[in-house]
């Protein structure tokens, strides 16, 4: 792959760049200003990797005359313009399959963690208030909680199985019924139904504009003052203002967030709520899965360079 020409848009891991480095013509776009960059090397790019918050929009596409591949380090390909790339018959690839199971791991962490008040307790034992103080307030149980997922794709059927440990009935919503295929999960056609007959709430879909803020007020109000919200989707799959209003009122019992609307900037209201649990957009990241999903883009780069069926085409 010596000459084909890669545009990192952003340094979404060491090892991948470093592969990339050594096996492609490499170039970092933010080491220069977009437009000095695209005047020198426009022209060289052949391929683009990027990430769920960093993708291949229509103008940049529009100023890569020779780009034929668009790989990104993510499930997520919401930010790559896909009619565009459909358009001038460019390639699109992305990373299923080998995060799911951190990212499920992950929900189901977050859920326990909001319930059980584990950060909030960690930081009670170490400001010395258990010896202070004495025994920590008791918390809620997830074990035999009602859990409904929001998309039983690759990520919602694995918190399914994890959940299903726990003794919690599984529910769920989807486009369409798939009761041959899950029988012992209740499908609801809607999501107001949904969080109406649900305890723990997981936001598991992919992000398209039918599923933007498909968490809506109408939908917290419906989990209640001791449901709880978990997104490892996408930040926009939920209305953050609403969300936030429905925390600090406590229409909303808690929530357990991996993704933000604007990431990196999260919501200062929610730095000081107890009845939450952030985490950095980390659904997944273990050395494992970063690994694995890197592996991924490289093999469909080389797949793509000699011709060969690409091993996760989205386009």
């Amino acid at each position: 792959m010596e000459s084909l020409g890669v545009l990192l848009l952003y340094p979404v891991n060491a090892y991948l760049e470093q592969e990339l480095d050594r096996r492609c013509r490499l170039y970092r776009f933010w080491e220069s200003p977009r437009d000095e960059f695209l005047r020198a090397h426009a022209g060289a790019v052949r391929a683009v990797v990027g990430n769920a918050n960093y993708g291949a929009d229509a103008a940049l596409i529009d100023a890569l005359p020779a780009l034929e591949i668009v790989a990104s380090f993510s499930v997520g390909i919401d930010r790559v313009d896909l009619a565009k790339c459909r358009e001038r018959g460019i390639r699109v690839t992305n990373t299923p399959d080998v995060l799911t199971d951190d990212v499920a791991d992950l929900a189901v962490g977050l859920a326990i963690a909001v319930l059980r008040r584990i950060p909030q307790a960690d930081r009670y034992v170490r400001a010395g208030l258990w010896k202070s103080r004495g025994d920590y307030t008791l918390t809620t149980r997830f074990s035999g909680k009602r859990v409904g997922i929001i998309g039983l794709g690759r990520i919602g059927q694995a918190v399914a199985r994890r959940v299903e440990a726990f003794d919690c009935p599984v529910n769920y919503h989807q486009r369409t019924e798939q009761k041959s295929v899950y029988p012992n999960y209740t499908y609801y056609p809607t999501v107001v139904e949904l969080a109406s007959n649900s305890d723990v709430l997981v936001v598991a879909c992919p992000l398209n504009a039918s599923t933007r803020h498909i968490v809506s007020r109408e939908v917290m109000e419906a989990l209640g003052p001791k449901g709880v919200l978990i997104n490892v989707g996408r930040g926009p799959h939920v209305d953050e203002p609403e969300m936030v209003a429905a925390l600090a009122d406590g229409r909303l019992g808690g929530a357990g967030l991996d993704v933000f609307e604007d990431e990196p900037n999260v919501p200062e209201a929610l730095l000081g709520m107890d009845n939450v649990v952030l985490v950095p957009h980390v659904g997944s990241g273990t050395y494992e899965t970063r690994k694995a999903m890197a592996d991924l883009v490289l093999g469909n780069l080389e797949a793509h360079v000699l011709s060969k069926p690409l091993l996760t085409p989205v386009v």
